[in-house]
């Protein structure tokens, strides 16, 4: 199985510091869950019924068409290649490897491709599998892009799937309004930006007939009675100004991670409202430098790099201050000599102007 973040207690065994110590920002996930209302006693004490109006309410709320409630996207992440004929796949990288990992798992042929090199090869496969935005670089596509490559896609009778997990505080840029027409299928994640990924709650965004047979390959039960619930009450219009408002906080505090890192010398490569991407060389000395002060951030080694989520308060803002200002970490000689350099050139050229 493939390592993700959240790893919580492995790193409190491994470092000795008590769970209750750790600032957790390995993960992409809002720090604040969405308030829990109270679950109806049928809802646990009943088998789920799909007719109870949580389609309808994703729906609403992504503007789509059709919508398939699943056991969390990673559900349909693992099933839905299974759906199609073996063939080449395109799978953007770096990118969330669950999907590169189920394909090949499915028999296909696996084509790694960087964004820049999508338009050019896009004849050369049956199925491109892409997020927007990007986990981990946070990367963005044009929604207009997207729907010309799905256009030639099914032309070939190809598809097109868009892993939409961190789409909730943006949803202009969402591919949902057209997730109807064959050769596109869209994914939306519920528990990121609810903050709710304990709930395991997701939705396939699609063609009736394809949600059918994945539905018939899931099963039934897929989603528990508690989590419909959850799920209806969140997704529900009257939520929808929470909703709105939760979307603007969410963005702001990405925007205040950003700046807090490029303050400290780690300037981001990309990101969201819900995470900041840092390339450094130095990545396996930050993360080891953050885990010995309790700060657990997500590491990549391809590229080396760092990704960092929110703090849930302002006591962890202050936290990761401290941490990035330490004396002794990673790289801070050369963060000092890069700025006093940068504070030369900008009098010299201030001195410039005034002569």
């Amino acid at each position: 199985m493939l390592e993700h973040g959240g790893r919580l207690r492995a790193a409190a065994q491994r470092y000795g510091i008590p769970l209750s110590d750790w600032l957790d920002l390995s993960t992409g996930i809002a720090p604040e869950p969405w308030p829990v209302p109270s679950i109806p006693l049928d809802a646990w004490a009943r088998l789920p019924e799909e007719d109870d109006g949580l389609a309808e309410a994703a729906c609403a709320c992504y503007g789509a068409a059709q919508a398939l409630p699943v056991a969390g996207s990673q559900a349909a992440i693992q099933a839905l290649p299974q759906l199609f004929a073996p063939g080449r796949v395109g799978v953007l990288a770096p990118s969330y490897a669950e999907h590169a990992q189920a394909w090949q798992r499915a028999g296909h042929r696996l084509i790694r491709l960087a964004a820049g090199e999508i338009e050019a090869r896009l004849d050369e496969i049956d199925v491109l599998v892409l997020a927007n935005p990007n986990n981990p670089t946070g990367e963005r596509f044009e929604p207009s892009r997207l729907l010309d490559w799905q256009a030639r896609l099914a032309r070939r009778g190809g598809c097109l799937l868009v892993d939409e997990a961190f789409m909730d505080s943006t949803p202009e840029d969402s591919l949902a309004a057209h997730s109807q027409r064959p050769g596109l299928v869209v994914l939306r994640s519920f528990g990121k930006f609810f903050g709710l990924a304990g709930v395991r709650l997701g939705f396939v965004l699609a063609e009736a007939a394809l949600l059918a047979r994945l539905h018939g390959r899931l099963g039934p039960w897929t989603v528990s009675g508690p989590a419909r619930a959850l799920g209806l009450q969140a997704l529900g219009s009257a939520s929808g100004a929470a909703r709105e408002r939760r979307a603007g906080q969410l963005q702001a505090a990405g925007q205040r991670l950003a700046t807090m890192l490029d303050a400290h010398g780690l300037p981001p490569a990309g990101g969201t409202a819900l995470f900041q991407w840092v390339c450094t060389p130095a990545a396996v000395q930050w993360h080891d430098f953050l885990a010995r002060r309790g700060i657990l951030v997500r590491l990549f080694e391809t590229p080396a790099s760092l990704r960092f989520g929110l703090p849930a308060d302002e006591a962890g803002w202050q936290r990761l201050a401290r941490a990035l200002a330490d004396p002794a970490r990673p790289g801070r000689s050369e963060f000092i000599r890069d700025r006093v350099r940068m504070i030369a050139d900008e009098s010299a050229l201030t001195c410039k102007e005034s002569s």
